[in-house]
């Protein structure tokens, strides 16, 4: 499968960028087997700070998982040099936020949400809305 990158598309009103900060950030995605095109039913997350161990002794990925259905060991890695901020600028425009290399899972959905509130300081509106997304090979 590859490299699978993350593309964000969204409206900023009154934010320089958003990013995903932290090993500790969650990517919500919904998963494919490459084997047996079984999809995840739950929502899954991914984060840099976990490792799993692959088959073999064959080094490690963010997530290593058995399919349900046809019982293959997939995984998939963030590749955090890859993980860039979705800036002002970009705004209303498709930008790959991030890439996932794929070893028999491959992302099919992702979990954004909108967000709204109201900055004291500045005394304006401030938001992230119609966040969409696709995913686009490498």
């Amino acid at each position: 499968m590859g490299r699978i990158g993350l593309q964000l598309r969204a409206t900023l009103e009154n934010i320089t960028g958003l990013r995903a900060a932290g090993e500790d950030f969650r990517w919500y995605l919904k998963l494919k087997c490459g084997n047996c095109g079984e999809v995840s039913e739950k929502w899954q997350y991914l984060r840099l700070m976990d490792s799993a161990p692959l088959k073999g002794g064959r080094g490690s990925a963010t997530m290593v998982q058995k399919c349900k259905l046809c019982s293959r060991e997939n995984s998939i890695e963030i590749l955090s040099q890859t993980i860039k901020p979705y800036n002002a600028e970009d705004s209303e425009k498709f930008k790959t936020i991030v890439e996932f290399e794929c070893r028999g899972l491959e992302p099919v959905d992702f979990q954004p949400q909108d967000w709204n509130d109201y900055d004291e300081k500045t005394k304006e509106s401030v938001g992230i809305y119609e966040v969409t997304h696709k995913f686009v090979k490498c």
